[in-house]
């Protein structure tokens, strides 16, 4: 095999493979999208909270302002009642919660039991 069996073997060998094609987005097209998924996620927070198929009860509650007045993060407040930042968000939202949750609430906050009509509201 000469000189010219090894340029016939790399000829061979090349591989040439075709660039991906990648299509550019259209901009009104992506726009459109985007203005979309703002309106809806728009649509999500102005609709009842949802958890776990739990709705909510309606009831509004002054837990949210009796914590702001006692100048406490959702943080703070989650620690000193040892539950999560979660469930507090959940309590101010609205959603129902444990009679034990509620106390430990009310404890962290430095208030008295008898402050929960107050602080939940009515109870059915």
């Amino acid at each position: 095999m000469g000189a010219g069996a090894s340029a016939k073997a790399e000829a061979v060998t090349e591989v040439v493979r075709p660039a991906r094609y990648v299509a550019e987005p259209d901009d009104a097209k992506h726009e459109e999208r985007a203005r979309t998924r703002e309106r809806e996620a728009r649509e999500r927070e102005l609709a009842a909270p949802r958890v776990k198929g739990k709705k909510a009860s309606g009831k509004t509650n002054r837990l949210r302002e009796t914590r702001i007045e006692k100048m406490m993060s959702k943080a703070e407040l989650a620690r000193r009642a040892n539950l999560s930042v979660l469930t507090i968000d959940r309590v101010e939202k609205g959603l129902g919660c444990r009679m034990d949750t509620k106390r430990k609430i009310l404890e962290a906050l430095g208030l008295s039991l008898a402050d929960r009509v107050r602080v939940f509201g009515e109870e059915e």
